[in-house]
């Protein structure tokens, strides 16, 4: 089993959650994400929060990739695990069981 942060740099995911949690793995907030092509600020702490978790030997998620631009900018900066509607919508629970059954 792994444990997985997620909404990394919002709310209550704070810092102190790496040191304490057997973590594997975190997930970059989509606000984070949303406007990464336009905003400095943004591209500036998706980067420091990348380096982070290659420092520690931790896999990261970018959550809310919704362009191809988007993953591309992400990819530069060597991520390469995705979540988000570029790559399929929300699913109900019947068409979640669906793909599970049948991928492609």
């Amino acid at each position: 089993m792994q444990l997985v942060l997620d909404d990394f740099g919002t709310g209550y995911s704070s810092l102190s959650y790496l040191k304490r949690l057997p973590l594997s793995t975190f997930k970059i907030d989509r606000s984070f994400v949303r406007d990464i092509l336009t905003n400095a600020d943004d591209a500036a702490i998706a980067q420091a929060i990348m380096t982070l978790a290659d420092a520690m030997g931790l896999d990261m998620i970018a959550e809310g990739v919704e362009t191809k631009a988007q993953m591309e900018m992400l990819s530069g900066m060597g991520r390469h695990c995705f979540q988000g509607f570029l790559f399929r919508p929300a699913l109900s629970a019947e068409d979640f069981e669906r793909v599970l059954r049948d991928p492609f």
